[in-house]
């Protein structure tokens, strides 16, 4: 872990005007207020086929892993498609194996049209904890993004500070899986 957390967030979303990306922006700005550096990962400057077992190491796959490694805490952001995580974001963490996520605090956000994305949160927390990662159990639904946001912004003060919340907690809990289990602080507190 850094000496000062780094967080990434990750706008699973394409569409110029895009709640996901101001929501995750919003919780990484209250990451960096909570003492941590923060970079947005915004997937439409990235280029990332489509996933090919074959080919791991194409478009900007090897580099996106590389930053996803290197933090100690990620923000995940989705709108709901369907129902489930949006490709581009699926894409993304595709190109990530085990050995770029384990061990790695994060924070899962969706944003839906219309009702509560719980689908799309569930299959998000799914992935990463294939991926070993440790997701933090609260996480952040917005529905009726139509009302939601506006002028660029969260509209809804309710689900801003539950965004901000998770940008906070993200920073308290980096590295959380990486701390030594109660046997071993025993044994370190003690000198067994």
């Amino acid at each position: 872990m850094h000496d000062t957390p780094h967080v990434i967030g990750i706008s699973g979303s394409l569409r110029d005007d895009s709640g996901t990306r101001i929501a995750v922006q919003r919780a990484l700005d209250a990451g960096a207020d909570a003492g941590a550096t923060t970079e947005h990962i915004d997937l439409r400057a990235w280029d990332l086929p489509l996933f090919d077992p074959d080919a791991i190491d194409a478009g900007d796959g090897p580099e996106l892993a590389a930053r996803v490694r290197e933090a100690d805490a990620i923000v995940l952001g989705t709108p709901m498609y369907h129902g489930t995580i949006a490709s581009p974001l699926k894409t993304a963490l595709d190109y990530c194996s085990i050995d770029d996520v384990e061990g790695t605090t994060v924070g899962v956000l969706a944003v839906a049209g219309g009702g509560f994305p719980t689908p799309a949160l569930e299959h998000l927390r799914a992935s990463v904890l294939e991926l070993k990662g440790w997701p933090l159990p609260r996480e952040v639904a917005i529905p009726d993004s139509w009302a939601a946001f506006e002028d660029g912004s969260i509209a809804d003060e309710d689900i801003a500070e539950r965004v901000e919340k998770l940008g906070v907690d993200v920073v308290a809990y980096a590295g959380v899986a990486a701390r030594p289990n109660d046997t071993e602080q025993s044994e370190l507190m003690t000198g067994d």
